[in-house]
């Protein structure tokens, strides 16, 4: 049997290339190694966007579209909205009853973003727990492993945690460790030199049009040493070049020689990824098309996928009662 994994994203704005590249792609290639689970976490959108919840269904559906178009199968992967499956906040309810509360306030993402999150009250019960959800989620589907990038580690190992303490107190191996799938893939920055964030203001949608992507790459920070074409360039710290390594490596060689040369300017540069960039998002956006306008099929692909999860999940949940007592 193979192994099983899950993984999840929040329905909080729109998908971008750094989420493709990053995340989407890699998921896309799990498929034939592993059994999959995939969640769209609506409730873990609640932990910060608990005030604002009016774009989450729309989100929901658009987050399915670039799934699918991203080669996310329905007929070899469970693709379903974690709400749907009730047994999640079950699971979390039982579990949070057993998990200290420093191991919660020690969390280094928990501490940072309460930091860096001034616009939004965070500052709740909810918020504090979101590693205890996301365990639940985990442990739900016992799954073996998750992929996860190397920020991402604590909160796994808080997960790992949980179960050895649960596994402990009830005498009962009931759920497996899971262990990390460290992801290993390109780091897209946002047009303006920071990492792609809806946040920043400074992404490409997956669903941008030929003319915005067109338009966005335009305005991508360049080399701010280079003042003019003839001045020779510093590729390795600019923007467009980053994104000619990810999108035009056949020709990234020749256009870092030129770079360095002083044989083409920015804007050259920017042109040459412009029509590469456009053409290597082309197919998706006629996969974007198709399944826009089929909402009955994605529909009934999250309620396939729901049915798939609640069997496992119910299975699960049956076993953890048992083992507390309840």
């Amino acid at each position: 049997m193979k192994k099983r994994i899950l993984s999840g994203m929040r329905p909080s704005g729109k998908l971008h290339l750094g989420h493709a590249e990053g995340v989407l792609k890699y998921w896309a290639k799990l498929q034939d190694e592993y059994e999959c689970y995939y969640e769209i976490a609506d409730l873990h959108a609640l932990t910060t966007d608990y005030q604002d919840t009016s774009e989450i269904k729309e989100n929901i559906q658009e987050m399915m579209v670039d799934w699918l178009c991203l080669g996310l199968d329905p007929k070899k992967s469970a693709l379903f909205i974690q709400s749907e499956v009730p047994e999640h906040s079950e699971l979390h309810l039982l579990l949070s009853m057993i998990v200290p509360l420093p191991w919660l306030e020690r969390c280094p993402t928990y501490k940072e973003q309460l930091k860096q999150i001034k616009d939004k009250d965070i500052s709740t019960y909810g918020f504090l727990g979101y590693p205890v959800l996301q365990a639940a989620d985990i442990l739900l589907y016992r799954a073996n492993a998750v992929p996860v990038g190397e920020d991402q580690l604590p909160h796994l190992e808080l997960t790992r945690e949980i179960v050895r303490r649960f596994n402990h107190l009830y005498k009962k191996k009931v759920f497996p460790e899971p262990g990390p799938l460290l992801t290993k893939t390109p780091k897209i920055p946002g047009i303006d030199g920071r990492k792609m964030s809806k946040s920043y203001h400074n992404c490409i949608y997956l669903s941008d049009s030929k003319k915005v992507v067109r338009e966005k790459v335009m305005q991508m920070f360049t080399d701010p040493k280079r003042i003019h074409k003839k001045d020779k360039g510093h590729p390795e710290g600019c923007v467009v070049f980053a994104f000619q390594g990810i999108y035009n490596k056949e020709r990234v060689s020749t256009i870092k020689k030129d770079c360095l040369s002083a044989k083409i300017g920015c804007t050259d540069c920017k042109k040459i990824l412009c029509e590469k960039l456009v053409k290597s998002l082309e197919p998706l956006l006629e996969k974007r098309k198709e399944f826009v306008a089929q909402p009955k099929l994605i529909k009934d692909i999250l309620n396939e996928g729901r049915k798939k999860a609640g069997e496992t999940a119910r299975m699960t949940l049956q076993e953890v009662k048992e083992a507390m007592k309840i």
